[in-house]
């Protein structure tokens, strides 16, 4: 498969595959109940997704709950991801969501209260996602299957995180 056929796999989503990831349960969880399948932008969209049951249940969480809530929804991600990665051939294709909604909810596991803090957050995971700074960058390039399609964006909520704590507490 050369470069141009690699990206363009990564890209477009044929019927048969859309087919194939919604008629097993691993592709709904992998797209993120299907916001992966945003025509433009699915990591934003699943990303912006990932916001609603942040706001509606998991901010309320005790640590600990939140913590194995986390825990249970990247091991699920890395089973979804890694049969729905071979379903379409694709180890880490954009329609595959589910690493951004583990990636925003550790980003806003300590988040300050407010919506400005909610959208700076938003922002901050999608920067870190988006730039992949170091080793962001190390293990979206060498760490293959369902586990790296859900490590890089883990770090990227956790470079959030701290940037969000940063800030936070400087003002």
């Amino acid at each position: 498969m050369t470069a141009t056929t690699a990206n363009s796999a990564r890209k477009m989503l044929t019927r048969a595959q859309c087919r194939a990831l919604l008629t097993h349960v691993d592709g709904w969880i992998a797209t993120g109940l299907g916001a992966g399948l945003a025509p433009l932008a699915p990591g934003t969209v699943g990303s912006l997704v990932a916001l609603i049951p942040w706001w509606f249940a998991l901010r309320q969480l005790s640590p600990a709950w939140y913590a194995l809530i986390l825990l249970l929804a990247f091991a699920l991600g890395v089973w979804a991801c890694e049969i729905s990665g071979k379903r379409l051939g694709v180890d880490d294709h954009r329609a595959l969501v589910w690493d951004e909604f583990v990636g925003q909810w550790i980003e806003l596991a300590a988040a300050p209260l407010g919506w400005p803090w909610l959208v700076a957050g938003f922002l901050l995971f999608r920067l870190f996602d988006v730039w992949k700074p170091w080793p962001i960058r190390i293990a979206d390039r060498r760490v293959h299957g369902g586990f790296g399609v859900m490590l890089d964006d883990v770090l990227a909520g956790i470079g959030a995180l701290i940037v969000m704590q940063i800030a936070a507490y400087l003002l």
